[in-house]
């Protein structure tokens, strides 16, 4: 019978059914027929299921698909809770805490090659540094995000103005460095160094800005601020005034003040105040933090007295630290900042370089002067750059030192001055965005 005739005789009305009686070896051939399909149609789905690769396949895809968006999402959501750090606010960001990133990717823009205006003192790889590492490591405040230093922002910000840092060499090298860092966009017809003694101006002709640096390493006069004194114990500090140099602050639009290490160099300092009848001869010797906070107080109350603050910001760097003693980041075996490669890892590092005497003398009269002061606070990033000072690589009654020295950094190197570029760009990439 054919699959026709079945199918026919299966859909036959029940009356014919029972008018015409199949046959009993018909009706198991019927089922045997039927058995058959059936097993057919079976093993087809089970083909289909169990070997068609390209379902298989595109299932799998379309798994890994939604697994790698998952990954990709979970990703984005973990840099963003790594990285959720808000634009450069200065009431905001807390600068000082945060870390240093190596990023090899990030170049200076300027080398002290490029540079025509850097002392040798500060010129490392100039004086035959061997590494540069030290110029690729960038500040990250762990709650905010640090704005690049932009030369062409900086001297639009600067069209028509003096600035004058006033301090001493530390502060000098921040002058350096901002003057490296703007100098290299404005051309060499529109611009000019003029070097003095004790007062330095690079001039923007173009933007009419002046970019200028003040010598004056108390801020409170002394006698050893023209003629230095080598002996610590043979300087003697005014501590109640500075009028023979606060005259040269006069006048200016932005002045940014440091003064910190030169006080530092013994446990007393000799100090003159007041009327004393017997002139030098009348001196006390202060504790250095005590003599400091006078000497503090009395700029100031200048600031105070004659700063217009409508026509004149106010900066204060906080102090440098030095790094003279390598057991103080646990390298016992180290020779002061000497060989140094990298910064000091560990979270609010502070070394003995760092008087925070000093640094609560700072807040504490900042915080009770009339006109603002914007603290630029560089000491806690400066901390950790153990490997950035100035080192064997430096200069030394304005030579360079001999290979004799060199093979002796315990005692010739220089763990007070930064290399530039160098720390003090990060210094000013903080002032600018606080400009």
């Amino acid at each position: 019978m054919s699959l026709t005739q079945f199918s026919s005789a299966w859909t036959m009305k029940p009356g014919a059914a029972s008018r015409a009686k199949l046959p009993l070896p018909l009706i198991a051939t019927i089922i045997c027929t039927f058995a058959f399909i059936a097993l057919l149609y079976t093993e087809s789905l089970g083909f289909l299921s169990s070997n068609s690769i390209f379902k298989i396949k595109s299932c799998s895809r379309k798994d890994s698909i939604f697994k790698s968006n998952d990954r990709i999402s979970n990703e984005k959501t973990d840099a963003l809770l790594i990285d959720d750090r808000f634009d450069f606010d200065p009431e905001e960001c807390t600068v000082g805490n945060g870390k240093w990133v190596f990023n090899r990717s990030i170049k200076p823009l300027y080398t002290d090659r490029s540079c025509p205006y850097l002392d040798r003192q500060v010129s490392c790889a100039m004086n035959g540094r061997p590494d540069s590492n030290y110029t690729h490591w960038e500040w990250q405040p762990e709650d905010c995000i640090l704005p690049r230093f932009d030369p062409e922002l900086a001297l639009k910000k600067l069209r028509g103005k003096r600035l004058l840092f006033v301090g001493d060499s530390l502060q000098r090298g921040q002058w350096q460095s901002f003057v490296c860092l703007v100098e290299s966009i404005i051309p060499e017809d529109k611009k000019s160094m003029k070097r003095g003694r004790i007062h330095c101006v690079f001039k923007a002709k173009e933007y009419n800005a002046t970019i200028e640096f003040y010598w004056a390493p108390f801020l409170v006069e002394s006698n050893s601020d023209v003629q230095i004194i080598g002996d610590p114990k043979k300087r003697i500090l005014k501590v109640d005034s500075v009028a023979k140099h606060a005259k040269h602050w006069i006048g200016v639009d932005i002045l940014v003040f440091n003064t910190y290490v030169w006080w530092m160099s013994g446990l007393k300092i000799k100090s003159l105040w007041g009327s004393f009848a017997n002139g030098e001869e009348g001196y006390e010797e202060l504790d250095a933090a005590v003599a400091y906070r006078i000497g503090l107080k009395t700029w100031a109350n200048w600031v105070d007295s004659t700063i217009n603050p409508n026509t004149t910001r106010v900066f204060f760097t906080t102090m440098s630290p030095t790094h003279q003693r390598s057991a103080d980041w646990n390298n016992k075996e180290g020779i002061k900042c000497y060989n140094e490669t990298g910064p000091v890892r560990k979270k609010g590092h502070w070394g003995t370089g760092s008087d925070k005497r000093i640094m609560k003398a700072v807040s504490d009269v900042v915080e009770k002067m009339k006109v603002p002061v914007t603290v630029l606070n560089v000491t806690q990033i400066s901390e950790y750059r153990v490997d950035a000072h100035s080192s064997v690589y430096t200069e030394s009654g304005g030579k360079l030192l001999t290979e004799e020295q060199k093979a002796d950094p315990l005692h010739h190197a220089d763990c007070i001055h930064w290399c530039l570029p160098g720390v003090p760009d990060t210094w000013n990439q903080i002032f600018l965005a606080n400009l």
